[in-house]
């Protein structure tokens, strides 16, 4: 009998242990998951890039180019635009367009004609970069790093994704980084198009 009673008890002891540890274990995982997504949540808020302004070039009545200012948002980290891509489309048509090398223009001592530097692509699948703000140089031709303080204009031909853009055309897109908040591209162009720069959507 007493030797039964002390195999119980022993097995009962055990049996708490294992489930003890059962539950501590699930209360660390738990509490280390809840952790990270809390962390992935902030950084996926407060990263990424800002449109400042998009802006676009009247030719003949047609907008042939168009540039989006960016911004990195308060608390982003550095954002490579080798990585970032551009979603742009009409009720007909949408491109996916990526960086090109070959269109990277400096523009940090000024531009005399923004729409007539090399920084728009001809192909349909190509985006430039126009750099007007980068205190450290991280936006580089071949490394263009976007981070805190600095302000790139994306260049993009119209006319090589859809043969330029008439009157009453809505445009919708997004510009996506690898990591962080996506950039809503969304305007409407004018019934007339009057002046040769025309502000398209503005923050």
């Amino acid at each position: 009998m007493g030797i039964g009673v002390m195999i119980i008890f022993i097995a009962m002891v055990l049996t708490a242990g294992i489930v003890a540890y059962v539950i501590l274990s699930t209360g660390s995982l738990l509490e280390n998951q809840s952790g990270s997504t809390g962390t992935q949540t902030i950084k996926e808020v407060s990263s990424g890039l800002k449109v400042s302004t998009i802006q676009g070039h009247n030719s003949l009545g047609l907008i042939d180019k168009i540039v989006i200012l960016i911004t990195p948002r308060a608390g982003s980290p550095e954002i490579d635009l080798n990585g970032v891509l551009i979603e742009l489309s009409e009720s007909n048509q949408k491109n996916i367009l990526k960086y090109s090398s070959s269109n990277w223009v400096d523009g940090r001592t000024g531009l005399t004609s923004l729409f007539d530097v090399n920084a728009f692509s001809s192909a349909s699948s190509e985006f430039g970069a126009i750099v007007l703000v980068d205190d450290d140089s991280s936006c580089f031709q071949t490394t263009p790093v976007v981070n805190r303080g600095d302000s790139v204009m994306l260049a993009i031909n119209t006319t090589a994704i859809f043969g330029g853009i008439n009157e009453n055309v809505n445009i919708v897109g997004n510009v996506i980084p690898e990591e962080g908040a996506w950039c809503i591209i969304q305007f409407r162009t004018p019934s007339s198009f009057v002046n040769p720069i025309l502000i398209l959507q503005e923050e």
